[in-house]
């Protein structure tokens, strides 16, 4: 380090920090963040402008729902803002019971316990049943909290290739001696290509090689299955999966995340699983938010809702590809637009954005380098007209960029 650089540090020892967010800045990679006014729905104005939302994950558009709103309103006016604890100190509600009780109905599961958020669930959870004595066979594009959540565990960590089931058993048969306990685990849905996991024929490896089957359903709770149970739902999975992780911020419309399975594994993370014993729990508005999704969802409206969703996802993938469009690998409600290059795909949203589309773009660290791409997700609260002038500005402000 020069002296220069040496006197730099002593009177401001974060400088490297702002040092690599100019260098972010120069290469056209560090968007500001997006404010939103008003209501999350299809059409809204972010920074002052209105756009068509292709940003949220708000599935079944539940988060501006009449019938959540008047749960949330309820359960304060009866009992306030906040939980005021811990869970496992006294923070559980009756209501965090009840939620808790729902959802584990709603999966065919014996239990379930919420978390503050998706990220939490995952994290806490692989963290709590496995240590450093354990070996997880993780899919290369799982979610970061599943990746951080490993390393928390100390276990060692196997990566196999995007959804290559081989390549899973070759790592199997290679620690087929291994000592201590083995978890394979996966997204059910990838966040970022919107293609589903190969979850059946992983169950299959989970039996025959004694492993712990776990599968993170985020982007698939109220998306796929009967009512939007999931990917185990879905692709008939139900007894094979020994942990379902799932979200109440995505399709649910709320905040928090969820993990189901057996009695024994709840009452277990509700003992060990360090974001729940850490975290004041969920106020009774997102708790009684949470539970009248979950009400939605197991009833006729709530299958009415998954369908249009996917008559959506259908409608809006059909006028993209009449226009250029390829995502071959997409099988749900996520679109992934490939850019490559990160500058050009941060480049690509922005004038979107001005052009009346909010589509974000994603890089390196959240996809790999070279690998930049904007993802678009559709609700089931968009409107036929808003897909299509959604579809017709993106050919619009693609073709000049030379992306299609």
């Amino acid at each position: 380090m020069s002296e220069t650089a040496l006197q730099v540090a002593k009177t401001n020892p974060l400088q490297y920090v702002t040092d690599q967010l100019n260098e972010l800045r120069a290469k056209g990679v560090a968007p500001k963040l997006r404010v939103l006014e008003g209501e999350q729905k299809p059409v809204c104005i972010f920074d002052g402008k209105e756009v068509i939302n292709l940003a949220s994950n708000n599935y079944l558009g539940l988060a501006t729902d009449k019938r959540l709103r008047k749960a949330s309103l309820e359960a304060v006016k009866k009992l306030g803002v906040g939980a005021g604890a811990v869970r496992t100190i006294a923070g559980t509600m009756q209501l965090h019971m009840q939620l808790e009780e729902q959802i584990a109905k709603f999966k065919n599961v014996e239990a379930c316990v919420v978390f503050q958020s998706g990220f939490t669930a995952n994290a806490g959870t692989v963290s709590a049943v496995l240590g450093k004595e354990d070996l997880i066979i993780s899919d290369e594009l799982n979610h970061a909290s599943i990746i951080d959540g490993g390393r928390l565990s100390k276990a060692t960590i196997k990566v196999f290739k995007h959804k290559d089931v081989k390549d899973c058993e070759r790592i199997l048969q290679e620690h087929a001696d291994f000592p201590g306990k083995k978890l394979i685990i996966t997204d059910g849905v990838f966040s970022m290509d919107g293609d589903i996991a190969p979850l059946p024929e992983l169950c299959d490896l989970a039996q025959k090689y004694g492993c712990i089957m776990m599968v993170d359903d985020a982007h698939s709770s109220g998306v796929l299955g009967r009512g939007g149970r999931g990917t185990v739902d879905h692709l008939n999975c139900h007894g094979r999966v020994h942990i379902q992780v799932g979200t109440l911020s995505k399709a649910i419309g709320s905040m928090g995340g969820y993990v189901c399975g057996s009695r024994d594994l709840i009452d277990f993370l509700y003992l060990r699983a360090r974001p729940f014993l850490f975290s004041t729990s969920h106020p009774p508005a997102t708790a009684a938010a949470c539970q009248a999704a979950f009400t939605l969802l197991d009833s006729p409206d709530g299958e009415k809702l998954v369908k249009k969703l996917w008559a959506n996802t259908k409608f809006f993938k059909r006028e993209l590809k009449k226009r250029g469009f390829q995502f071959k690998v997409s099988e749900t409600p996520i679109i992934p637009i490939h850019v490559g290059d990160a500058a050009k795909a941060f480049e690509f949203s922005r004038k979107l954005f001005d052009a009346g589309v909010f589509a974000p773009a994603v890089g390196y660290p959240t996809v790999a380098e070279g690998k930049a791409r904007l993802r678009a997700i559709v609700s089931a609260a968009h409107k036929r007209e808003q897909l299509l002038k959604a579809a017709e500005t993106l050919e619009q402000v693609a073709k000049p960029l030379g992306i299609v």
